[in-house]
């Protein structure tokens, strides 16, 4: 491909990229795996040429874009050598018209800046929301084996962490196909934590989607005790059992839950978890350095329906809970309305639970937790509290 036949490319992503955000479609990682599955000729550098003008792109620009071309032309505003390219060539982007301007460069909708400003995220901690993030793995101690790779980095209080640069593809190492590494960010390895698993525990992860923090769980618990991963979303929940395999993780039973009849579905573990982690359906503006396009997909209705139901979720959650076990909520948000504040409201609605202070790796306390910032901590944003039931 010639670098413009690379930007027009790139432009016709970019459009099913601002199209899928504004009608809920895939995501943009899989709308470019779709795109080159039917373009054979395109080589590797090709592919990732194409890959990294269409998140350069997806990054700039904090208001949805009104097209790929608007999006790509505010990428080639910064870049000669880019504008350069916008020449009318064979299977090129057609010259750029009078008047014609680039989308602006942003970081997120104005009215979003407004609730994170709300939310205590300071000016100086926005660019790194949507800076590109490292690869993290977990070590899986109980594999038994000894990872050793190169290019990794430790991740400091973390010593089953390693950290590798942007990019990296680590799910074709042998220690990955062994089940000896698993991919979690760091942040949410750390919030993980709060949930002070031990082995012989009784444990629910109720919002536990593909199983990640399940599996993070099950190491924590050497194998001893009860892990119960639920989801009301059967795609997502079934690729757990696969992963669980690999990871040797066999105390993990998942359950399959009815939106809305959670609580029938869990009789059996009424009032008798040690923890319930919930890591809740949300916003996820702490999510941006690896999903940016999530940004241009939210609006004021969408976070209302989500804070509603994290409320419900809580409500489940704190039926499992045996006395004096806890309930550990976590969001990868950085809201007050889907964190802090919805502590608070649970706190408020629930006499005799009370938040219990946490000491984790990094982070800073916030309101009845702890958060994790991009820009403070290294990882993605993350808001974690532990609440205790009455005894």
């Amino acid at each position: 491909m010639t670098p413009s036949a690379r930007v027009q490319a790139a432009i016709d992503l970019l459009d099913a990229v601002v199209d899928a955000a504004r009608e809920g479609g895939a995501a943009a990682d899989t709308l470019i795996a779709r795109y080159f599955a039917t373009r054979r000729y395109a080589g590797a550098k090709d592919r990732r040429a194409v890959r990294e003008l269409v998140y350069a792109a997806i990054r700039r620009a904090g208001e949805r874009p009104a097209s790929g071309r608007a999006a790509m032309l505010g990428v080639a505003t910064d870049d000669p050598e880019l504008a350069a390219c916008f020449d009318g060539s064979p299977h090129g982007p057609a010259p750029v018209g009078e008047g014609e301007v680039g989308a602006p460069a942003g970081i997120a909708p104005d009215w979003l800046l407004v609730l994170l400003a709300a939310s205590g995220i300071g000016a100086d901690e926005l660019p790194a929301l949507v800076d590109r993030a490292p690869l993290d793995v977990r070590i899986n101690r109980a594999s038994g084996v000894v990872v050793e790779i190169d290019g990794a980095e430790p991740v400091p209080g973390l010593p089953d962490a390693l950290r590798f640069p942007p990019g990296t593809n680590i799910e074709r190492h042998p220690a990955y196909e062994q089940g000896a590494i698993e991919i979690q960010d760091a942040g949410s390895q750390i919030v993980t934590l709060a949930a002070t698993a031990q082995p012989g525990q009784r444990i629910v992860d109720l919002c536990a989607g593909a199983g990640g923090k399940s599996l993070a769980l099950a190491a924590m618990m050497l194998g001893e005790g009860a892990l119960l991963a639920t989801d009301t979303d059967r795609a997502r929940l079934s690729r757990l059992a696969p992963r669980a395999l690999r990871a040797g993780a066999d105390i993990i039973e998942t359950r399959l839950l009815n939106p809305g009849r959670e609580i029938e579905a869990l009789a059996d573990w009424t009032a008798s978890a040690d923890t319930v982690l919930i890591d809740a359906p949300c916003a996820g503006t702490g999510t941006w350095r690896r999903n940016p396009e999530a940004r241009w997909r939210l609006t004021p209705d969408r976070i209302a329906r989500l804070v509603e139901t994290q409320r419900h979720v809580l409500a489940v959650g704190a039926t499992l809970v045996k006395p004096g076990g806890a309930l550990v909520y976590i969001v990868c948000s950085l809201l007050d309305e889907e964190g802090a504040g919805q502590v608070a409201a649970f706190l408020d609605a629930h006499p005799g639970w009370r938040a219990e202070p946490l000491t984790l790796p990094a982070g800073r306390a916030h309101g009845p937790g702890v958060r994790l910032t991009p820009q403070h901590d290294s990882t993605d944003g993350f808001f974690v509290a532990r609440l205790v039931a009455p005894c």
